[in-house]
């Protein structure tokens, strides 16, 4: 009976038990690193750029608007080998008008960005990272609050004395207005004279400081990111907890996985896009036609005429592992999952066939011919991995950009490491997926 089960049955394996704990410990090193240093679109594609300048050869780099970019080496035969993710997170953006001073306190506007739960950014420590437009049209890059020396800035909560009628009784999702979500700024007045003059000292600093002016807010993009540091978590290390994991785990490990392959028969191509968070809209998204240019411009590298025929042809001759984090069984939470077909920490890379919601809607679900092309390739390199759904059929859902990538008649699958507490200011991942997941991409890249 148990050799029967042994040769039957298809047993989950503990990264932990099938490598050297040595490796997966310095590979996360370095990525805990990255994260420290990314935390915005804008500062993934600067840390590529930096990257590629370091380590490249024959390789080629192509960047749009500075929030998406594509690596690329180019191979002999029709089509790509594709690793796409995304380098957006969900997080707090300031409005366009955002300054305004209340009860002896001056504070910003802000809208949020993306699937988050309000009350996770009540009273933690924000860092301001952005990017102003000014009058003449120079550009200002700066970030607030994650040097030692910086200040902090903080969307206050309300105490919890008071908090009955306004907060404590109603449903969570009511609970915290989203026109509440205000940022504390300073609290200094410039003088006694005229109102508005606490506004008026922000402002002041802020022009001497960077030379900017109330107007210059209108073409900005500013973001509120968690002002702390990606730590390791647990007696062993073994976990890391950190912002921007969803989905900048897959970025870093298909970057590192790019860069330490040989070239192959076929094109490889690192592709990180834009706007995921927020149903992947406009022209640095994966729905732009960015993925289309780097395409022609492959083809121009290969002496190929770019004509519709050609571009076609090398969409269907490529394959893509959509690179993108599930969420992990919270064993607090075990009930929102079907334990037979969840993600485990620890158990490596996760395939997930589909996702969607409810009757598969809105889902990219990949082809039975293509999940088998990959479930060999891993089982050849030794990779360890697992599938998973996002959750109980009816309970949730969530999507990816796999659906539009596939929508370009490329096979097409969503692959990355499942995830802790996804979407929070402080997501939890395994050092040993995290590491599983780069030798999978690596496994990809060099078949």
């Amino acid at each position: 009976m148990k050799d029967l089960k042994e040769k039957l049955f298809r047993t989950q394996k503990n990264v932990w038990l099938e490598n050297k704990k040595e490796e997966i410990f310095k590979f996360a090193k370095n990525y805990i690193d990255f994260l420290n240093v990314c935390k915005t679109e804008r500062e993934t594609v600067n840390y590529v750029k930096e990257y590629f300048s370091n380590h490249a050869k024959d390789e080629l780099i192509f960047i749009n608007r500075n929030k998406n970019v594509a690596l690329v080496r180019i191979g002999k035969e029709n089509g790509a080998r594709l690793i796409a993710s995304h380098i957006d997170s969900p997080r707090i953006d300031l409005k366009q008008n955002p300054i305004f001073e209340d009860s002896n306190i001056a504070m910003f506007h802000t809208h949020y960005y993306g699937g988050i739960k309000k009350y996770q950014w009540l009273n933690i420590p924000l860092a301001l990272h952005g990017v102003i437009i000014k009058s003449d049209l120079k550009t200002l890059e700066f970030n607030i609050g994650e040097n030692e020396d910086d200040p902090v800035f903080v969307i206050p909560d309300l105490l919890p004395h008071l908090s009955k009628k306004v907060v404590d009784e109603k449903p969570v999702k009511e609970a915290f207005d989203a026109d509440k979500l205000n940022l504390i700024v300073g609290s200094i007045p410039f003088s006694k004279e005229e109102k508005d003059q606490i506004k008026l000292n922000i402002l002041k600093i802020l022009n001497e400081t960077y030379g900017i002016y109330e107007e210059d807010f209108i073409s900005a993009e500013i973001t509120l990111t968690p002002a702390f540091k990606a730590k390791d978590v647990g007696f062993d290390k073994s976990l890391i907890a950190g912002y921007g994991q969803d989905d900048r785990i897959c970025a870093y490990t298909s970057l590192k996985a790019f860069f330490d392959s040989k070239k192959a028969a076929q094109t490889q191509i690192v592709l990180m896009v834009d706007k995921e968070e927020i149903g992947s809209e406009g022209n640095t998204s994966a729905q732009s036609s960015f993925l289309f240019e780097v395409v022609i411009e492959i083809l121009k590298a290969k002496k190929i005429e770019p004509t519709f025929e050609n571009i076609v042809s090398f969409f269907k001759h490529s394959e893509c592992l959509s690179a993108d984090v599930n969420g992990a069984v919270n064993p607090m939470y075990k009930e929102v999952h079907e334990k037979d077909n969840a993600s485990y920490i620890n158990n490596g890379v996760v395939l997930t066939k589909f996702t969607g919601h409810g009757g598969k809607y809105m889902a990219n679900d990949a082809n039975a011919e293509f999940v088998g092309k990959i479930r060999k390739i891993f089982n050849d390199n030794n990779v360890v991995w697992q599938t998973g759904e996002l959750g109980k059929v009816d309970e949730g859902g969530g999507g990816t950009i796999a659906k539009y990538i596939a929508n370009h008649n490329i096979e097409t699958i969503d692959c990355g490491p499942a995830l802790i507490s996804m979407h929070s200011p402080f997501e939890i991942s395994s050092k040993a997926d995290l590491f599983e997941t780069y030798k999978a991409y690596k496994a990809f890249f060099s078949y």
